[in-house]
């Protein structure tokens, strides 16, 4: 694993020449160093190409992102959270893995379940106590 690869999980690794980086700089309130100094990292990668995923995980991950892809197919990630470049690029790479991480969980399938008959019976029991009770208060015979 190269030093700018960004690891998704145990399994995979985001090549860094997959991954385009650009600095601009940052917006907001900071004094002379924000007309100075282009601290904001924007991560550009394209998952649709990637050798990263399987084929069916790629998939998968196009139909998540789908919303936030760009018209060029590409998954746009920036960071100003500091004003060090360096440290904006950690995290922005941070942000997409995490991101990627994200939208490669698969949720656990649910599986139907039956209420138990003691259940059923405990159930029917609080509803006879409780139509009992209101019996009770508007003085029908029960």
């Amino acid at each position: 694993m190269a030093a700018d690869d960004i690891r998704i999980d145990d399994r995979r690794v985001i090549p860094a020449a997959e991954v385009r980086v650009s600095f601009a700089r940052s917006g907001g309130p900071g004094g002379q160093n924000v007309n100075k100094v282009s601290s904001k990292v924007e991560l550009r990668w394209t998952p649709a190409t990637t050798t990263a995923l399987a084929a069916a995980e790629r998939a998968w991950l196009l139909e998540r992102l789908a919303r936030r892809l760009t018209a060029e197919g590409e998954l746009l990630v920036t960071s100003t959270l500091t004003r060090d470049q360096g440290r904006n690029r950690d995290d922005a790479a941070e942000k997409l893995a995490a991101i990627v991480r994200a939208a490669l969980h698969r949720p656990k399938a649910r599986r139907p379940t039956r209420p138990t008959r003691a259940s059923k019976e405990r159930r029917l029991a609080a509803k006879k106590q409780r139509s009992r009770v209101k019996s009770v208060r508007r003085g029908d015979d029960h």
